[in-house]
């Protein structure tokens, strides 16, 4: 029998062997070595980065006795304060919004990710989660494309993002790439303020910590909610289960007047701890609210920690329903406690600036 030239080669020039066992050797090696996690990230300390959260913070809390002068003369007591005015004399120049702008600049590059129009979302910093091993994302309230969330997926190399309505369930993940649906978490239920998914609740209800919990998460790096109207509720349980308040704040009401609250500048008491995410994006529905609870929900999430850095009106919704004031607006907030992707964190190895 003829043997091949294959054969004839190993046998003539034996050294041929030697390269071919070194091939096979390395072939296994690399096909069974089991891929290693990615390293984590660490954020070195960045000197300019930390003078520009100082900045801003002074900046932004020189703002809050103009609020207070703003309510003063529109009030004089925030009671009194009208959110949207009526078309008539004395025709005063203000919404609600007026009172709460965005003053907090991004420290980082400012993106809107997802859909043009409606549906696209302002985030702070993109670079700083991009690569980052344990980024994680929570999005509750979804439209009907999953572009915002699909972006994300896109933007990231190992983001999870988990993806969360009380309407969708099966079949939710077809909205989602394929190439991406593994880094897609999907779950049919509802954010609140206490936990309600007993056999018989519907929908079922999860408290942020509890969902968490549940997940195995310590932290979240970007979340982002439009739940319809119950993020009122919601939010005072998100803050309330995180952090506590800083002494006794007297009584009297949100806005009376105590020695705890005198100098700080908030109406509310000043809380301790640490809301577990960096950064949150949250449509508002100010419908048949009160100027005086929106402060007072407003003011617990600065004394929690967040300032505002961008805001959107949601301008098609303005136009579809005329006989009513602006009623909806996009916020985004940055967390300035802690230790998160987008603050100043402790210098180490793989390190960002």
């Amino acid at each position: 029998m003829a043997k091949s030239p294959f054969v004839l080669t190993v046998q003539r020039h034996p050294r041929y062997t030697l390269a071919l066992a070194a091939f096979v050797l390395c072939a296994y090696w690399f096909l069974s070595t089991p891929t290693l996690p990615p390293s984590p990230v660490r954020y070195n300390a960045n000197n300019e980065l930390q003078a520009r959260l100082e900045r801003e913070e002074r900046k932004y809390r020189a703002m809050l006795p103009q609020r207070q002068e703003l309510i003063t003369r529109y009030g004089p007591t925030p009671a009194q304060v009208v959110m949207f005015p009526p078309d008539q004399d004395p025709w005063p120049p203000y919404t609600v919004w007026d009172f709460f702008p965005p003053l907090y600049n991004c420290p980082h590059e400012l993106d809107r990710l997802g859909a043009l129009g409606d549906g696209g979302k302002w985030i702070c910093g993109m670079s700083r989660i991009q690569d980052k091993p344990d980024c994680v994302i929570y999005s509750f309230g979804i439209d009907s494309t999953y572009l915002f969330e699909a972006t994300l997926l896109q933007s990231t190399r190992f983001c999870q993002v988990w993806i969360y309505d009380s309407t969708k369930g099966a079949g939710a993940e077809g909205h989602i790439p394929r190439a991406l649906r593994h880094r897609a978490h999907f779950g049919k239920l509802a954010l609140g303020a206490s936990d309600r998914h007993g056999a018989g609740d519907e929908p079922k209800t999860w408290t942020l910590k509890s969902l968490m919990a549940e997940n195995g998460h310590s932290h979240i790096d970007f979340l982002r909610l439009d739940v319809e109207g119950w993020e009122w509720e919601t939010f005072r349980g998100i803050v309330r289960d995180f952090t506590m308040e800083r002494g006794n704040p007297g009584g009297g009401g949100p806005h009376a007047p105590n020695k705890d609250n005198a100098t700080s500048g908030w109406g509310v008491a000043e809380r301790e701890g640490v809301l577990p995410f960096g950064q949150l994006q949250i449509e508002l529905h100010v419908w048949n609210q009160r100027f005086q609870d929106f402060l007072e929900w407003w003011e617990l999430l600065e004394v929690a920690g967040l300032r505002p850095f961008h805001n959107e009106i949601n301008l098609v919704y303005a136009n579809y329903n005329r006989h009513s004031g602006v009623e909806l607006a996009e916020y985004s907030f940055i967390n300035i406690r802690g230790e998160n992707a987008f603050g100043v964190a402790l210098a180490a190895a793989h390190s960002v600036s």
